[in-house]
């Protein structure tokens, strides 16, 4: 479904270049949710919008292959594009009070994909944005279509921008944070709703989000971010319970668990991500990592490991130490 190859994005500022994504490789299949965790600011969501060629003013893919059901995306001219984003891709943004236009009916928003990728008629294109705002359990789903984004909940809005997402039947959606700013019981909501449409209509899920929490039982596979790189990639069992990277173990305990004492101080990773505008020459969690060794500093670890389980750490978690280890998982 999807296949991207040492994909390399840099942000031109205005006195620096930032290496935002530097070599990531991965793929998802038909009907596979992905997760793709990691820190703020480690290239989750530049990744998920250089998929959509929706990168922010001075964003650029300077390498790298984005192959879309075997489309070369990178390399399509934007017209082609826009005939994909929308259609065949589809997007869930982090914050659907900012995504979805104040100015317009949600009605409108939702027929809208429809009216320019299908060529439905105007009361076509009604009728089933009404059928799409019931699908994803928005209710009273008839009279909402003239009411306005600020006029609905947070949790509301998100199933509107589902709703927006998934009104032609992409073959993968991009969720990225989905359930942000959510209340513990509307994420859980949404999560199960994603989780059953996939189910459904067979796409394929790209779920982004720095919450281990929310891939756990909800992804097939996951992949750990830092500063720009991959760092580990398994599937959700193996990256819960045979985790090989450092940093995967420290997000593992930055987790809050129901058996910690409140006289213990919450656990947080030291320090601070690198400067990507100057990535460091090894590897880039080493000067937080309390395993960094000289090795470590000297060059970039390369991803080693089976074909479903990669890890780049030059002194990785031993795996009968880490089985059991961590509390939360699938």
């Amino acid at each position: 479904m999807l296949e991207v190859a040492d994909l390399r994005v840099d942000i031109a500022l205005r006195r620096a270049t930032v290496h935002a994504v530097d070599g990531v490789s991965f793929s998802i299949g038909p009907g596979e949710t992905v997760g793709l965790v990691g820190e703020s600011g480690c290239g989750k969501t530049t990744i998920g919008l250089a998929l959509l060629q929706l990168l922010p003013a001075g964003g650029a893919i300077v390498g790298g292959s984005i192959q879309l059901e075997g489309r070369e995306m990178a390399a399509l001219p934007e017209a082609e594009v826009r005939r994909l984003r929308g259609n065949r891709i589809g997007i869930v943004f982090q914050d659907p009070l900012t995504s979805l236009n104040p100015t317009m009916p949600i009605g409108v928003q939702v027929a809208e994909p429809l009216r320019i990728h299908r060529d439905t008629s105007a009361r076509g294109a009604r009728g089933r944005a009404a059928e799409l705002l019931e699908l994803v359990g928005l209710p009273s789903p008839k009279r909402q279509l003239d009411r306005f984004p600020h006029q609905l909940s947070g949790g509301m809005r998100q199933r509107v921008s589902i709703a927006i997402a998934l009104a032609c039947e992409p073959a993968l959606l991009v969720a990225d944070e989905p359930t942000t700013a959510l209340d513990v019981t509307t994420q859980d909501q949404i999560l199960e709703l994603l989780a059953r449409l996939r189910a459904e209509i067979g796409m394929a899920v790209l779920l982004i989000t720095h919450d281990l929490g929310v891939v756990a039982g909800r992804a097939d596979r996951v992949l750990v971010m830092y500063a720009g790189k991959l760092v580990e990639a398994g599937t959700t069992n193996q990256i819960f319970y045979e985790t090989r990277h450092r940093y995967t173990e420290a997000l593992l305990r930055s987790i809050p668990r129901m058996t910690t004492s409140r006289k213990e101080a919450l656990y947080s990773i030291p320090g601070q991500p690198p400067d990507l505008s100057r990535p460091p020459r090894g590897c880039r969690f080493a000067t937080r990592c309390a395993y960094s060794t000289e090795e470590c500093v000297a060059e970039v670890p390369p991803l080693v490991g089976s074909a479903e389980h990669l890890h780049a750490c030059v002194h990785p978690v031993q795996q009968e130490a880490a089985v059991g280890k961590s509390q939360v998982g699938p």
